[in-house]
């Protein structure tokens, strides 16, 4: 298991800060250029786990890399290389201080809140007499605010995002058409595999110049769950837990050995037989969702690797 990227600490030419985040790191180089790094760290809960996934962040990067490049005519962003498995370099620009979270169906968090009683979540409402995972009328945009590396991200409402002045009403305008024409997109790229994008999320930017674009990581197994279309209808009436391809599958799992990220809690101890399997899960999802069979980059060296790439493309 020593074979993943856990922390980096590079230096590459025209470096000027560098920027951590709960799965990636993020370089800022001189003229507005951002070297991120897809680590093989796992986050559940907001909290990160303490041991790696390998191929992990090579599989977020890249099935991240082909939803970018599937999406480009709809949605600008920011990416302009891929020069190692585990990096996408691009262009600078300010993060929103929201995630644009969308679901066409009540699962997940929202069927937690459900269950809890609440007919409400951001600001939105949610029809009386619905199931877990029951496909919303239409599909709901439920924000979140974005939290530093060990900060949980919390719900909020469009109408606080535009009072607390987090984001001016005419750029939101623009978020939410662009999540809406995301997602319409994504479920019509997960039908043509037999799958169902079941909630995602979205997180923007803003370059020098005025441009909104689309940043981060993109229908990946991290940000989206995915339920197999197969037998879903047959499922629901069941009342039979739905297959599905994401990271719930990490999270039921600490669920069941008592841990939700709440004060108090300790991660449970990751065997290498359970990493394992969490890897050989990572790389179907992969398959799945892009319909291509994954191949493992060289992992012997993988902090070599990555910097011999990125200063080759540099230079």
């Amino acid at each position: 298991m020593s074979n993943t990227i856990l922390d980096t600490n590079f230096n590459f030419p025209g470096q000027q800060s560098v920027y951590k985040g709960k799965v990636r790191e993020v370089y800022k180089l001189k003229n507005d250029v951002l070297v991120m790094v897809a680590t093989d760290r796992l986050s559940a809960f907001d909290v990160v786990m303490p041991k790696g996934i390998p191929y992990k962040g090579q599989i977020l990067n890249q099935i991240a890399t082909k939803m970018m490049a599937a999406t480009a005519d709809i949605v600008p962003n920011w990416l302009t290389a891929t020069p190692d498995p585990n990096v996408a370099i691009g262009q600078a620009c300010e993060p929103y201080k929201v995630e644009m979270v969308i679901r066409g169906y009540m699962s997940g968090h929202a069927a937690r809140e459900y269950k809890a009683g609440k007919r409400m979540l951001c600001g939105v409402s949610m029809p009386e007499g619905m199931k877990e995972n029951d496909k919303f009328p239409s599909p709901i945009i439920t924000p979140a605010t974005k939290a530093e590396m060990g900060d949980h991200d919390e719900d909020i409402s469009r109408e606080d995002i535009l009072s607390r002045g987090i984001v001016s009403e005419a750029d939101y305008i623009v978020l939410e058409n662009y999540t809406k024409a995301l997602f319409k997109r994504g479920t019509e790229i997960a039908a043509a595999r037999d799958l169902i994008l079941v909630d995602t999320k979205y997180e923007f930017g803003k370059t020098a110049s005025g441009e909104i674009v689309l940043i981060d990581e993109i229908h990946t197994p991290d940000s989206s769950r995915y339920f197999y279309a197969e037998g879903y209808q047959e499922r629901q009436e069941k009342g039979e837990t739905q297959k599905q391809l994401s990271k719930e599958f990490v999270r039921q799992w600490l669920i069941r050995n008592d841990f939700q990220g709440l004060e108090g809690q300790s991660v449970p101890e990751m065997t290498d037989e359970y990493i394992t399997s969490v890897s050989e899960r990572y790389i179907e999802l992969y398959e799945n969702i892009t319909g291509e069979t994954f191949v493992k980059a060289d992992i012997s060296s993988i902090q070599e690797r990555i910097e011999k790439n990125v200063i080759e493309y540099l230079g």
